[in-house]
């Protein structure tokens, strides 16, 4: 069934259940937060890439505006609550400055497989001891492919790819397929990184037992 939701197109991807906070300055999207306060609305953001709205995005409820400006300039915390799909956009609500679309929601299908979601976690304990990442990873059961797909290596267009894949299982395989391409890639560059270092040092190698 299609429903109207007010849209804030940006050049990124959120997730459900992504904790967002954004600074709203234009008049059209002040208006939008201010409709969403008054009138407990939600919104969308599909993502922009490649200079065109994507098909997909994220429905987001307002949690908190955190701050008012005097010039009624905004910061504010969202959460992202669905998936939805663009049945028909339109660059103005009706009556409103910011655009909307009549959309499709998804229900979210979260059923992860906790094998996968074992070896994603091992794969980006690697990704991250490589690159010196000091960030918190996930327990296997806390693991979500959308808590983690900012953090693992993902081009923008990825995350959007993952964004529309409907099933958490396929959204881990999915995120396993990269980390699996992506991490010897980084141990190589660590190892180049390191000779380029070493270049001109004395070097202390133990010679082969031959």
């Amino acid at each position: 069934m299609s429903a109207f939701l007010p849209l804030f197109p940006l050049q990124l991807v959120a997730f459900p259940g992504e904790q967002l906070n954004l600074h709203i300055f234009e008049p059209r999207y002040k208006q939008l937060i201010k409709d969403c306060e008054e009138q407990s609305i939600t919104f969308g953001i599909p993502a922009f890439i490649e200079g065109r709205i994507q098909e997909y995005g994220t429905e987001l409820e307002l949690v908190k505006i955190e701050k008012r400006y005097a010039d009624g300039q905004l910061d504010i915390r969202t959460e992202g609550i669905a998936v939805f799909l663009v049945e028909e956009f339109f660059s103005r609500a009706p009556g409103k400055l910011y655009s909307g679309a009549n959309i499709k929601r998804f229900p979210l299908e979260m059923d992860k497989d906790i094998i996968l979601s074992q070896k994603i976690i091992e794969k980006i304990e690697v990704l991250y001891q490589t690159m010196k990442i000091d960030k918190p990873i996930p327990s296997v059961s806390e693991f979500t492919t959308f808590s983690v797909a900012h953090h693992v290596g993902f081009s923008i267009q990825q995350e959007y790819e993952l964004l529309c894949i409907p099933s958490e299982q396929d959204r881990q395989e999915y995120m396993l397929q990269h980390l699996n391409q992506l991490v010897p890639i980084v141990q190589e560059m660590e190892e180049l990184r390191k000779r380029v270092q070493m270049n001109g040092h004395f070097k202390n190698i133990i010679p082969p037992n031959v």
